[in-house]
């Protein structure tokens, strides 16, 4: 077997891991990252090696991202997220120059030229209503689940506006539509279009430059990527699986540095 090399994205709310060698992803994990990302992100590797059918002792470099990269203590070098989902999106759309990567507690868009070098990026202040934590409580809410809000919203025939600068004011204006009889679908679409306006402010503040990929666990989601399409007025670009893609590039950069892409 060639140089193996892994990708760990230590995220706020998941760890993701991927496994990279001969040439190809060889196998992915995923867990709840939890008060430890150290052991979290252990768990994960292990998971994907087991189904890798590799041991420990084949990895040649560990490449961490993620808000708790600094807390990976067996990763071999870091490698900023901005970096791994311009690497990782352009492994796998060559034709992106604009990514929008949306996960649990941030959002950030970056604009990069074909040899996957950042030329911008922006993040959104840390704020939940541009997150993917603003969808699940909005789903909270409404009483829905949040893998139904976004089929949810595609239900809807009208637009209504709704303030997305704060996710604690937005959900007190989510209760006050439901009393009023808003038809949940309507709300639905309104907490898509209210998210997906923060994440286009950013894009604007790069400067949108086509193909644009939606990344991250967000990227799933059918009420967004419609938001988004509806919003900045093209099709996006959605990859198989989009949460994989920042541990992806970790695992490129991690074969990079091993000699071994």
């Amino acid at each position: 077997m060639s140089v193996i090399a892994v990708g760990v994205d230590a995220g706020s709310r998941f760890t993701r891991v991927v496994v990279f060698g001969n040439g190809r992803v060889l196998a992915e994990s995923s867990v709840l990252s939890g008060f430890d990302h150290n052991a979290a992100a252990a768990a994960a590797m292990r998971a994907a090696l087991a189904k890798a059918g590799a041991g420990e002792r084949e990895v040649r470099h560990v490449a961490a991202t993620g808000a708790g990269r600094g807390l990976v203590s067996f990763a071999d070098s870091t490698v900023t997220e901005v970096g791994a989902d311009a690497r990782g999106t352009l492994y796998l759309i060559p034709a992106v120059r604009t990514v929008v990567d949306v996960g649990a507690e941030e959002g950030r868009v970056l604009k990069c030229n074909g040899r996957g070098r950042i030329i911008d990026f922006a993040l959104n202040e840390k704020c939940a209503a541009g997150a993917g934590s603003f969808i699940e409580s909005m789903a909270r809410a409404l009483e829905v689940d949040v893998e139904g809000i976004g089929p949810l919203s595609l239900r809807s025939a009208r637009t209504i506006p709704m303030n997305a600068r704060c996710a604690v004011f937005a959900e007190s204006e989510v209760i006050s539509l439901i009393h009023v009889g808003t038809p949940r679908e309507d709300i639905a679409r309104a907490v898509h279009d209210a998210i997906a306006d923060r994440v286009i402010s950013l894009v604007r503040r790069v400067g949108l430059e086509k193909e644009l990929a939606l990344v991250g666990g967000l990227a799933r989601n059918v009420g967004f990527v419609r938001a988004m399409e509806d919003g900045l007025g093209i099709k996006v670009l959605v990859p198989e699986e989009p949460e994989y893609v920042t541990a992806l590039g970790a695992a490129l950069v991690a074969a990079g540095r091993a000699g071994g892409e």
